[in-house]
């Protein structure tokens, strides 16, 4: 029975499927061409990665020959620096000593910047040539290893050039850390970094890099000193890390940056406490006067809050002195609100006017601002910058490039000026590039 039913349903119609029961072949295929799209997709993404990769190590060796093509600096009657009882480099002279601040070099280090950072060599072997600095005093952002703009998180890279290029030119140098040394995202941090700098001084005749105290918040905070014949400091050089960002903004899309902390005021209270101790000491021993309070200069990377409360100051009065602030030189180029400080208050200032040692604060960070104020009895001065890189377009500007040359006398007292490198008393090895000279006057033109 069972086979005869079975032979009569073959004859009935059948039924037509559902379309669940419907196998999708369009689904199957779909899923096909997605799984090929996406294997030319990694296919294309290995052979980019790999062509990148090749064009940066060999493109970064160019720089790196580039950089060690450039002949020494001759620097007459040079001076060579050693370390004190506490471990602090210190310069010996009756005479002048000139500090050359070179701020926000900004080398990229990765394939889509190898000819920006080939001209920012450039430029600073020749300002550095023809300076001839005691001692060179970059105040942050050697490195600029932003990926979309660099073609690399690695910030190594810049620094390896840029410690070539000096060592090749044998003028003693050291620095404070900037935003860009070490972004979030780059492959070495800060203290990486202070290692690998602290690694080159060690191996180094002329680096002069020190991490700092451990107690202390930041890498970079450091003391360079300049003594006279009677052992007696004249000038303290002051290197502090002003960080980075701050309030969660961890890549700096907000431009939120961070301020002096607390621990690092002190620092600079007790080490100046502790230099006008040695100084009553090596007086006395030589029979002379001893000052009543060292005198000193600062250097690092973000500007105080204080410098935006002189320019706003100043813009308020119709860009006209004030009681309280003086323009000495210089233009402010950026836009918004100008300057881009710390986002919150801190004590540095205030310490440095009860003190009164600190007579002049060098920093850099924002580019188009070259300008230097006498703000109640402290001179605030921007470094005129190197940038090719970081600021869209501004490799084909010229009016904010070059350096701060800061002669220090034997009394203690200073001269300063900013110097752009389109002069021709800066020769270059190889060929300067064209670039407009106009400078960018935003600010001002806004109002």
């Amino acid at each position: 029975m069972y086979k005869e039913k079975e032979g009569v349903a073959a004859l009935l119609p059948k039924k037509p499927m559902s379309q669940d029961n419907i196998t999708p072949k369009p689904k199957k295929k779909a899923g096909k061409i997605f799984l090929r799209i996406l294997c030319v997709f990694l296919c294309v993404l290995l052979v980019f990665i790999g062509v990148t990769t090749l064009v940066s190590v060999f493109g970064n060796r160019a720089n790196t020959k580039k950089a060690a093509s450039f002949p020494a600096v001759e620097i007459k009657n040079r001076i060579a620096p050693e370390k004190d009882e506490d471990g602090n480099w210190t310069f010996t002279t009756d005479d002048d000593f000139k500090v050359l601040q070179l701020t926000d070099i900004h080398i990229g280090g990765g394939w889509m910047c190898l000819k920006k950072d080939a001209m920012a060599l450039n430029t600073v072997a020749a300002m550095i040539s023809a300076e001839q600095p005691d001692l060179v005093i970059i105040t942050g952002d050697i490195a600029y290893p932003v990926p979309f703009q660099a073609g690399t998180f690695n910030n190594k890279s810049s620094a390896k050039i840029f410690v070539e290029l000096m060592e090749k030119l044998g003028v003693y140098w050291t620095l404070a850390f900037g935003n860009h040394d070490t972004e979030a995202y780059s492959y070495f941090d800060r203290e990486d970094m202070g290692d690998f700098y602290e690694n080159v001084a060690a191996n180094s005749k002329y680096c002069l890099f020190q991490k700092g105290p451990e107690d202390v918040d930041g890498v970079g905070n450091q003391i360079v000193n300049i003594k006279n014949g009677d052992g007696i400091v004249t000038e303290s050089l002051y290197l502090f890390d002003s960080h980075s960002y701050t309030d969660n903004d961890y890549f700096g899309i907000l431009w939120k940056y961070d301020n002096m902390h607390e621990n690092q005021v002190e620092w600079y209270r007790n080490t100046l406490a502790r230099t006008n101790e040695k100084n009553a000491a090596a007086a006395e021993a030589a029979g002379v006067d001893a000052p009543e309070m060292v005198k000193s200069l600062a250097f690092f990377h973000i500007p105080l809050t204080e410098m935006k409360d002189a320019w706003d100051e100043y813009a308020a009065n119709g860009y006209q002195d004030t009681e309280n602030v003086k323009l000495i030189y210089g233009v402010a180029g950026e836009t918004g609100k100008v300057v881009y400080g710390g986002v919150h208050e801190d004590n540095l200032f205030e310490t440095m006017q009860e003190l009164g040692s600190t007579k002049g604060v060098f920093f850099g960070h924002d580019h188009y601002n070259h300008f230097s104020f006498d703000y109640k009895g402290i001179r605030l001065t921007y470094g005129m910058s190197v940038d090719y890189l970081a600021y869209p377009g501004i490799y084909k500007l010229g009016g904010q490039r070059g350096c701060t040359p800061i002669i220090i006398h034997p009394d203690g007292t200073f001269d300063y000026s900013q110097e752009n490198y389109y002069q021709d008393k800066y020769t270059s090895l190889y060929e300067k590039e064209s670039v407009s000279m106009q400078e960018v006057t935003y600010a001002t033109e806004e109002g």
